[in-house]
C-alpha cells in the first residue's frame, strides 16, 4: 500500500500544480486579496512547491514524515476543491471553465482516496 500511496501522492501533487498555474492565470490573488499580485504569489510558491516535492520524496522513503506530509497534501487538496466551489456559488466567475473544474474535481478525488490510503497506514 506505501507504494501505492507514491503513485496516488504523485497524481495529486501534478493537480496541484496544474490548479496552481491555473491560479496564476484567474489572478487567485484578487480572489483571496493577497497582497503583492503576481509577485507574491509566487514567491509564496516556492516553499509551497519544495514542501510538495520535499513530502513526494518522504513519501516514497516509506517515513512517518511521508505519511503526514501526505495528510496535508491530501487535506490542501480538499480545501481547494471546497473554498473554489464556495466562490464559483457565490457568483464568482474564476475557475468556472471545463478544464478548471476538471481539476478542482479530480483533485478532491484523488485527495480523498489519498487520505484514505493514508489513513490505513497511519493506523497500521
Amino acid at each position: 500500500m506505501a507504494e501505492s500511496l507514491f503513485w496516488i501522492y504523485l497524481v495529486n501533487a501534478i493537480l496541484i500544480v496544474n490548479h496552481e498555474i491555473d491560479s496564476a492565470y484567474w489572478r487567485e490573488w484578487d480572489l483571496f486579496r493577497l497582497q503583492g499580485g503576481i509577485t507574491g504569489f509566487l514567491l509564496v510558491h516556492f516553499p509551497i512547491l519544495f514542501l510538495i516535492f520535499f513530502g513526494m520524496i518522504e513519501v516514497f522513503k516509506n517515513t512517518l514524515a511521508g505519511l503526514l506530509f501526505s495528510l496535508l497534501l491530501s487535506l490542501a487538496g480538499i480545501f481547494a476543491f471546497v473554498i473554489h466551489i464556495f466562490f464559483i456559488r457565490k457568483g464568482r466567475r474564476e475557475f468556472n471553465t471545463p478544464v478548471s473544474l476538471f481539476i478542482l474535481s479530480a483533485t478532491l478525488m484523488v485527495s480523498v482516496i489519498q487520505l484514505v490510503v493514508t489513513m490505513k497506514l497511519l493506523y497500521s
